[in-house]
């Protein structure tokens, strides 16, 4: 696993979505929501990418699970980053699938459905309260009752501003809009105000833009994509209205996020999200912009900003529930998380955890500047990518919402077309 936030967040929101013949029904048989019992035994545990960074964490991590729990003993296998969704699909397939897994939302999603993952409502609710609301959702698939996987890791970015931009235009540095109504009124400001030379922004909306925004998303079964209602189409007609008057920067169909980095640290940007990393990077490259740079949280109307969540699954056909659970709860509970986010930066899905002083309190470096701002928007965040949106369906969003964005269709036409096409990719799925 990388060790920058960006990396984290990346590995997090990466769709992976596991071949058709790991689906089928969650009601398969076989599998297991009774995890009492003596906690004893052999099992196996997966990771993903984290053995060359945190190899002695994860031992020493192991060892002492063993300790507590005389009569266990816990096989960690690494896999490599890329693959990953591959080497599960066929351990899903082949029936050899590890006792407790790593997982993200959108990999568990197709093991539920398959009735591979266990139903920690049923097996683990004792220890939901010990997670964040939003993280213990995290997990949970549209169409199935349950959660499919504890809860481990989040990340989550907040946004760099341009304070100089921002007086230049008018507008107050100190207050930074925080709802899309005050982005699109301040980002309008900002184009007229420079003749057009500045955005405010320079990415398209993503599926958590929308989310983010008040969008449904999804339908409540899960059967079906909903972001072509009224607030989705509202949305971006707001962004057609920001790429008309150039608040949204004219490259925005093409952008990466070098090429964002870049246009933000030149100043042809006003808002770009980032981490404690490009801090860094401004300080050598861009003084002038490090002094007046501004922190503050996502856009959100909703009063909740996006999480990206890692989890830990575990498998429904374990033949040691009691002891896959026990660890599966041991590696995230609030002091093991505790201990791993101060290796890495991430931050602990437990409840209570970001109260702790080193997610509050700044010491004058650029870490915890950012680390205090984002560890502060998490507590009532959510993720609100759907799971079961893979990476077809986010370019087959974006593809739409460029037409949109250059005219070739209205904001509805755009968002109906995306919805269908991602339908369609949904049946696909299984």
């Amino acid at each position: 696993m990388p060790m920058s936030r960006r990396a984290l967040a990346a590995a997090a929101v990466t769709a992976l979505v596991l071949p058709l013949s790991a689906c089928g029904s969650s009601d398969d048989g076989g599998g297991t929501t009774d995890a009492s019992g003596k906690v004893e035994g052999d099992i196996t545990f997966e990771t993903w990418n984290l053995r060359a960074n945190f190899k002695d964490y994860f031992e020493g991590l192991i060892a002492d699970f063993e300790k507590k729990y005389p009569g266990t003993h816990v096989k960690w296998i690494d896999q490599p980053a890329e693959g990953y969704a591959d080497k599960i699909s066929a351990d899903a397939a082949g029936g050899t699938l590890p006792d407790v897994v790593n997982v993200s939302p959108d990999l568990a999603a197709p093991l539920a459905k398959a009735g591979l993952a266990m139903d920690l409502d049923k097996a683990a609710a004792k220890y939901r309260s010990e997670y964040l609301p939003g993280a213990w959702a995290g997990h949970q698939v549209p169409g199935l009752p349950g959660t499919y996987a504890f809860p481990w890791y989040l990340n989550t970015g907040p946004l760099f501003y341009n304070k100089t931009l921002f007086r230049q235009a008018g507008l107050d540095a100190g207050k930074p809009p925080k709802t899309y109504d005050e982005l699109f009124t301040d980002a309008l400001q900002l184009a007229r105000k420079s003749g057009g030379k500045v955005a405010t922004l320079a990415n398209v909306p993503t599926i958590e833009d929308f989310g983010r925004y008040g969008s449904s998303l999804m339908n409540k079964d899960g059967t079906g994509f909903a972001f072509n209602d009224a607030k989705g189409v509202e949305l971006l007609t707001k962004y057609k209205q920001l790429y008309d008057a150039k608040a949204l920067d004219p490259q925005a169909l093409t952008a990466t996020p070098e090429s964002t980095g870049k246009k933000f640290l030149t100043g042809a940007v006003a808002m770009n999200p980032g981490s404690a990393l490009d801090l860094d990077n401004f300080k050598k490259q861009a003084p002038s912009l490090y002094r007046n740079i501004g922190i503050t949280d996502q856009i959100t109307s909703t009063g909740h900003v996006n999480m990206y969540v890692m989890g830990l699954m575990v498998n429904s056909r374990t033949k040691r529930a009691p002891a896959a659970v026990a660890f599966a709860h041991y590696v995230t509970d609030a002091e093991h998380q505790m201990s791993f986010a101060k290796k890495v930066a991430i931050f602990p899905s437990t409840a209570g955890s970001l109260d702790d002083p080193y997610f509050t309190k700044e010491d004058g470096t650029d870490v915890t500047r950012v680390r205090v701002a984002a560890a502060k928007s998490l507590k009532n965040a959510v993720n609100y990518t759907p799971v079961l949106f893979s990476e077809q369906m986010k370019t087959a969003l974006r593809n739409e919402v460029a037409k949109a964005l250059q005219g070739k269709q209205s904001p509805k036409e755009a968002l109906d077309n995306a919805v269908k096409a991602c339908d369609l990719l949904l049946r696909q799925q299984g």
